[in-house]
């Protein structure tokens, strides 16, 4: 079976294609994407912009097409932070809806952390014991812990690393009042929910996802994508706190000069490390395993799950 799936998020909107069978890994037939950044279109009113919604639509309806041209036999839809908190989110989604006929989900933060954890957990498997999964998307941070597949506590903080850049880094390079600010903020939203993770236990694997994380693993070392999903990719504390330091003496420009930093992503990467600095040390993680699977494989793992068999 061919399947698809479009994930509206705070920066991007992807689209992945894969070829899915009950009991097996979904195996990546395609991507595209395109950055609309919603979360930054929203304006003073707490609407996301029309012109941008024009955007949004001629996207979708370029991704059905090619959808339907790879072959997919269905296509899911969700939306994460930005939708869920515009004014106008349902009214965007009913403006999706008209054009192109296709029905967006929003997930909560919870979803979304239980989704991304099943993803996870799927991937290292049950001898990877208690697992605690970290991701740092553009709206929110959620955080999962459990033994099974559907984690024992599962937050989602309002730590995204595009919410936290815009809402503290304002200047380039950052001035180190504005890192105290966010620094923190974050630590005392993490510090908000670290008593709830712990209760459940401590965690025999710590892992991440995102493209946040897997930007910072990057610089500190880890194989480039070229070397594929299996390559082993971790990410240390230690190295997570020089890399606040390396990233706050340089310009958003020269951010891009770094292993494995986008364009697109080297003005949020800060605020990223700075929220990933203070969920691994309030929550004792020295290092973390780098997950290739997150939000958008939990969907369709979910997806999958709830097909007949046979």
């Amino acid at each position: 079976m061919r399947l698809g799936v479009l994930d509206i998020g705070s920066n991007t909107v992807h689209l992945l294609i894969v070829d899915a069978h009950y009991g097996a890994a979904p195996i990546p037939a395609s991507k595209r994407k395109v950055q609309l950044r919603l979360a930054q279109h929203i304006g003073p009113t707490g609407a996301i912009d029309q012109a941008l919604v024009a955007e949004l639509i001629a996207f979708i309806q370029e991704s059905q097409s090619f959808a339907e041209d790879m072959g997919v036999t269905e296509l899911m839809a969700f939306a994460t932070s930005a939708i869920r908190e515009a004014r106008n989110g349902a009214h965007v989604l009913s403006q999706v809806r008209a054009a192109t006929g296709l029905s967006i989900a929003v997930l909560s933060g919870d979803e979304e952390a239980r989704l991304t954890f099943l993803a996870v957990r799927r991937w290292f498997g049950w001898s990877s014991g208690r697992l605690l999964v970290m991701d740092i998307g553009g709206g929110s941070l959620e955080l999962a812990s459990g033994t099974d597949e559907e984690p024992d506590a599962a937050v989602s903080l309002e730590l995204g690393a595009g919410r936290m850049t815009r809402e503290f880094l304002h200047s380039d390079p950052v001035r180190s009042e504005e890192m105290r600010a966010l620094r923190k903020h974050a630590r005392a939203s993490v510090g908000d929910v670290v008593g709830l993770l712990r209760r459940v236990g401590d965690p025999r694997l710590a892992a991440a996802t995102s493209k946040t994380f897997k930007q910072l693993a990057r610089i500190a070392g880890a194989p480039p994508e070229a070397e594929g999903a299996y390559a082993r990719r971790t990410l240390k504390y230690s190295d997570v706190r020089d890399l606040v330091t390396l990233l706050s003496s340089k310009t958003v420009a020269e951010r891009t000069k770094l292993p494995g930093v986008s364009v697109g992503r080297a003005g949020q990467l800060l605020a990223g490390a700075i929220v990933a600095e203070a969920a691994m040390d309030l929550l004792s993680i020295e290092e973390l395993a780098v997950c290739p699977w997150a939000l958008r494989e939990g969907v369709i793992l979910r997806h999958m799950d709830g097909l007949p068999r046979g």
